[in-house]
């Protein structure tokens, strides 16, 4: 037995920011400029009051409806996000509800950030190896938007808002990619260079606004995902018997351009087989690689018998690192 992708489907708000919204409203900022330093033209941005719970319901709503699915067949819904609903109870419960997932449906949500798909997928395979579930349905979505200072070029001008959901079975049958092992990995030590202050128990509320905001350190970040990543994908290939040449493309969170450039780089990986698709989203945090999935499947991309690294790392320090060995592309319309 082993896990396979049977789908993957997006959702992205209708809102959009450019690189001349935020020039408007912040004296002194160039949006050519802004684009030679992200190559981000602009990002999708949540409607006020909408949810990343909201999002990862458009985005399940529509791969569950275009796939066919049974929902009833649904065995656990796995919700990835840093944004949500309430408190309590978790997203997770109030998607099995709108999604009209059986009331068997185990459902839960997890906080990772930019690694956060791959350890979704690195769960769900785990769950339907064990025999614990046949059918996982994985939706990720974040909306970093709102944490971000708009006054901060660092963090406003990369980072937007999406969704997206997978759908993860042990059945090889309409399946779209056969998941391989998975190579985790966390440091504890770099939670302060990416990191939002305020709003937790630790510190519920603050008199520095800043505290509200995503702080990053640029240069802490690139340093730690060229060393991390070129490890996670050596000790990854070491378990599934590949070599570097033998990868036909490498997925990475879309962090962003210039960063990965420089992994690439850095790692000698040709440009073509690091597919960067950011410029009109921006960096979407937990949704990213799925997100970046989709729209290659969209681009018919995927071929038969390709063999893709997918790399995660970014907050907490955390990383996470998997193969999938491609089958019939399943191209959304």
């Amino acid at each position: 037995m082993n896990a396979y992708l049977h789908g993957i489907r997006y959702h992205l708000p209708e809102r959009v920011c450019t690189n001349e919204d935020l020039a408007r409203a912040n004296e002194g900022w160039d949006p050519a400029e802004i684009f030679a330093k992200t190559q981000i033209r602009s990002r999708r941005i949540a409607a006020a009051g909408e949810t990343a719970g909201d999002l990862g319901f458009w985005a399940a709503e529509r791969l569950l409806t275009e796939l066919g699915c049974d929902r009833k067949h649904i065995d656990v819904l796995l919700f990835c996000s840093s944004g949500r609903d309430y408190i309590l109870p978790s997203t997770a419960c109030l998607l099995q509800e709108r999604l009209g997932l059986p009331m068997t449906c185990a459902a839960l949500d997890y906080v990772l950030g930019c690694s956060g798909f791959v350890y979704g997928l690195w769960l769900a395979r785990g769950l339907i190896l064990s025999g614990s579930a046949r059918n996982v349905l994985l939706v990720t979505a974040d909306t970093a938007s709102r944490y971000c200072d708009p006054h901060d070029l660092a963090t406003v001008s990369i980072f937007g808002d999406g969704s997206a959901a997978t759908l993860i079975s042990a059945d090889p049958a309409g399946s779209v990619a056969e998941i391989g092992p998975t190579v985790p990995g966390t440091n504890g030590r770099g939670a302060e260079n990416l990191i939002v202050r305020a709003g937790g128990e630790r510190l519920r509320t603050s008199s520095n606004p800043r505290d509200s905001f995503i702080t990053m350190n640029g240069p802490e970040i690139a340093i730690f995902s060229v060393w991390t990543v070129k490890r996670g994908i050596e000790q990854l290939l070491g378990r599934v018997g590949l070599t570097w040449n033998d990868v036909d493309l490498f997925l990475f969170h879309q962090a962003n351009a210039y960063l990965l450039r420089q992994l690439c780089q850095s790692l000698s990986i040709p440009a073509e087989k690091a597919p960067i698709d950011m410029e009109d989203i921006g960096n979407t945090v937990s949704p990213s690689i799925p997100i970046l999935m989709g729209r290659c499947m969209e681009r018919g991309m995927f071929r038969r018998g390709q063999r893709c690294v997918l790399a995660g790392f970014g907050i907490g320090y955390s990383w996470g690192m998997t193969s999938v060995t491609w089958g019939e592309a399943d191209s959304p319309d």
